[in-house]
Parts: C-alpha cells; sequence; structure tokens
C-alpha cells in the first residue's frame, strides 16, 4: 500500500538535492519510486528550493485540505465491488482488476476490507475469512509407475510454466463411498478443470478425464503431473489415447504440485471436508469451475485464468 513520504525521508532528499544528486539518484538512496521524488520536488518546492521542514508543512496542509472522498458511496463502484464479491473474489483481486480497466475510477483492497468489516449485516464477511490451512498427507496405497515417469524427468519447459497445457491433477473426496472430484490445474494460466467422479476406481476416474480433456484442442493438453493415488493408476492410457505425457510426483511430496494443491484449497471452500458427492449435481461443479476460472489472479496480473488460457483479452465489465 502506498505511503506518505516522512520528515526523515524529506531530510534526506533535502540533503542530496543541495549535492546536487538527480532524481534517479535521489529515489535509489530512500528507497523511492523516481515518479514519488519528481512529484515530490514539484509539489512542495518553496520559490524553486526544495527544505524539508517547509515540504513537510506543505504535504500536511494539501492532505488537510482535500476533501474526503467515501468511494463506496458511489453508486457505480459499490455495484461493481458487490458484483465481484458475489463471485468470491478476493478485496485484492477487485482493486488490482479496477486498475487495470480504470486507475481513474477504483478502490483501494483496504478501502473494500473497512467496508466489509463496518456492514452490520455482514453480508460480505465471507471475504474476510478466506484462509486455510495445510492439507495433511494421507496417502496410504500409492499408484505404481515407472522411473520414467517420476517428477524428477520433467523437462524444463513443464518446470519453468513456459507453455499452455501443463496440467497438475489430484482428488478431492467425500467420506468413503460418496465419490468426489478429479481436479487439474494448468501450471502456466491456473486454469482448472472439475470433474465429478462416482468412485475412486482407476478405470472411472480415468475415463472422467479423458472425456474433459477430449474437449481440448491438442495445444492445450500436453501433460499432467498427478498424484500417487491408486485412483490414477489406469491414467497412464492419456499418452496412448490424447498423446499426454505422464509425470508422478513423488511420494509425501504435496508440495511437488502446489499450484493443485492451492487450487483444491480454494474448491474445498465451496464443497467443505464431509461434503457427501452424491447430493453434488455436475452443474454445481460446473459453476463452481466457473467461477475459480473467471477470478482475476494478482500471479498473472490480474488476468483471469481463462483469459490467459484461451488467450482472450480482459472483458470490459466483471461478468
Amino acid at each position: 500500500m502506498a505511503r506518505h513520504l516522512t520528515l526523515e525521508e524529506r531530510d534526506r532528499i533535502a540533503q542530496l538535492r543541495h549535492q546536487g544528486a538527480d532524481q534517479k539518484k535521489i529515489a535509489q538512496a530512500v528507497e523511492r519510486c523516481p515518479s514519488t521524488i519528481s512529484r515530490e520536488l514539484r509539489r512542495n518546492r518553496t520559490d524553486g528550493e526544495y527544505f524539508a521542514a517547509q515540504a513537510q508543512r506543505e504535504a500536511e496542509r494539501r492532505r488537510q485540505e482535500r476533501p474526503l472522498v467515501r468511494k463506496m458511496e458511489d453508486p457505480e463502484i459499490n455495484q461493481a465491488v458487490r458484483a465481484r464479491l458475489a463471485q468470491e473474489w478476493a478485496p485484492e483481486q477487485i482493486e488490482g482488476r479496477m486498475r487495470q480497466q480504470d486507475s481513474e475510477h477504483c478502490v483501494s483492497s483496504q478501502t473494500i476490507y473497512t467496508w466489509i468489516e463496518q456492514d452490520e449485516d455482514r453480508e460480505y464477511w465471507k471475504a474476510l475469512l478466506r484462509r486455510r490451512g495445510k492439507r495433511p498427507n494421507r496417502r496410504k496405497n500409492v499408484a505404481t509407475t515407472g522411473d520414467a515417469a517420476r517428477i524428477a524427468n520433467r523437462p524444463e519447459v513443464i518446470e519453468d510454466r513456459l507453455r499452455l497445457g501443463d496440467f497438475e491433477g489430484d482428488t478431492v473426496l467425500g467420506p468413503p463411498g460418496t465419490g468426489g472430484l478429479a481436479t487439474l490445474v494448468d501450471r502456466k494460466s491456473r486454469f482448472t478443470i472439475v470433474v465429478k467422479v462416482q468412485s475412486k476406481n482407476a478405470d472411472h476416474v480415468h475415463e472422467k478425464i479423458k472425456q474433459r480433456l477430449k474437449e481440448l484442442d491438442d495445444e492445450r493438453r500436453h501433460s499432467i503431473t498427478f498424484d500417487n493415488g491408486t485412483e490414477f493408476a489406469r491414467c497412464h492410457r492419456l499418452e496412448k489415447h490424447l498423446g499426454i505425457e505422464l509425470y508422478f510426483a513423488d511420494p509425501g511430496c504435496p508440495y511437488q504440485r502446489g499450484t493443485n494443491e492451492n487450487t483444491n484449497g480454494l474448491i474445498r471452500q465451496y464443497f467443505p471436508k464431509g461434503t457427501d458427492f452424491r447430493d453434488i449435481s455436475h452443474n454445481q461443479v460446473r459453476q463452481v469451475e466457473k467461477l475459480l476460472n473467471n477470478r482475476p489472479r494478482k500471479c498473472l496480473g490480474f488476468r483471469t485464468p481463462a483469459e490467459v488460457f484461451f488467450e482472450e483479452n480482459p472483458p470490459a465489465g466483471c461478468d
């Protein structure tokens, strides 16, 4: 978050200025952007000279005289924020996307958090509670894979997220006998595929994953790095049927599929532990998939996974 220059920083700026340092060197010395120094010298000089104490007084006077703008009382901003919160966007994602679309008509994440905290109806308090711990490793059975399929043998293009179509795979399961979800997350774009499965049966899981991957073009399905669960024991057939390279993470190393693990944590917000997936429709699963893929990510420059995966331009609105 942006912070105002302090009196100490202004003292340093004045010293360097009087020593003849240029704006770039001053910016480096006080660890500020050159544009901040340029703006400070332009606004707070007195008769062409810069003195720290006078600059401090001038800056404080300007802040006191500035009219208080309550941005969340602006109907257009308020409606835009509400629409995005309804889609489960975090305040930081809302701010980033609004600045990307219209830097002059946006609101800070801190303002949104304050507005939510002051809401007596607690309509959007869920946005304040998006925290989750690490998922413990409970694998008892692991799939048997050849040495060639180990994660250590993945090529650089996958390791460095250089292309689209390199997925990480895992499952999100309910209580025994209630089914669950198979999840695939593209490493580069974070585009997520969520498939409802009736059981952990390896043939069934393979078939469900194959059906969804067939919807993608060849250039968007290159490889999958799976967890070691036995439910993926038949997925080697994907290499033959779809030409997809398969790799398996080392046992007990979920961090090797960190993108997938983090996404499964987001999915658990919609389907908490203990969910009976027999009561969950394919439509509900697709809706969660859509919400995740149309939520902007900071790591993507506040573009959405869908935009990056399909190389689309960001839409003008939030729909």
